[in-house]
C-alpha cells in the first residue's frame, strides 16, 4: 500500500516505514505528525483518487530529527563591471518515518475500463433550447434585426432582409 501526500507544500509518493526528509516542520523530535492531504491511495491494486483528497484519509509519521542540508554557493558576476557577489544557502529538512496509512472513507475511482454515464448528444439540448419555429419571411426588418441582436450576431445594421434571415437560419 502506498499513498501520494502532500506534505509542507510538496508531493510525496510514501509507504509504511519509509524515512522521508521535507522542508522544516514545527513540531518537536520524537512527536508524532499526521497529513491529511492524502491526494492518491494505492491498496495493492485498487486506487482512489481524491478530488482534491481523499476525505477521512491520513498519514501519520514520527518526528526523527531536525538537520540541514549541504551548502549551496550562489555567486553572481557581471563581467566587466566589477560586480561580484558570494552568498551561501542551507535548506533545513526534517526526517520522518511513516508509521501508518489509513484509508478510512476512501471511495475507490473510476477505472478506465468502466464507461462513465452516456452524456446526451449536445444536438438534442439545443433543440430543447430553441423556440418554436417562427416564419421569419413575415416578420419586419426591425423584428430581425432585434432578433439577430439577441442571438449575438454582428453587423447587422447594414444588412438587407433577405441576409438577416439567412444569418438567423
Amino acid at each position: 500500500m502506498y499513498a501520494i501526500v502532500e506534505i509542507a507544500g510538496q508531493q510525496f509518493k510514501v509507504v509504511k516505514d519509509q524515512k522521508v526528509f521535507v522542508n522544516r516542520l514545527d513540531s518537536e523530535e520524537g512527536n508524532k505528525v499526521t497529513f491529511d492531504n492524502v491526494l492518491l491511495l494505492d491498496d495493492s491494486g485498487k486506487v482512489t483518487l481524491g478530488a482534491p483528497v481523499i476525505d477521512g484519509a491520513q498519514v501519520s509519521a514520527k518526528v526523527l530529527k531536525h538537520l540541514r542540508g549541504d551548502k549551496v554557493i550562489v555567486f553572481k558576476k557581471k563581467r566587466r563591471k566589477g560586480y561580484r557577489v558570494k552568498n551561501g544557502h542551507r535548506q533545513s529538512y526534517t526526517e520522518i518515518q511513516i508509521d501508518n496509512i489509513v484509508a478510512s472513507g476512501a471511495k475507490p475511482a473510476v477505472s478506465k475500463t468502466e464507461k462513465a454515464p452516456a452524456k446526451p448528444a449536445a444536438k438534442s439540448k439545443q433543440v430543447e433550447d430553441k423556440a418554436p419555429a417562427v416564419d421569419l419571411s413575415k416578420m419586419s426588418v426591425a423584428d430581425l434585426k432585434a432578433l439577430a441582436k439577441e442571438k449575438g450576431i454582428t453587423g447587422i445594421s447594414a444588412m438587407k432582409k433577405a441576409d438577416l434571415i439567412a444569418a438567423l437560419s
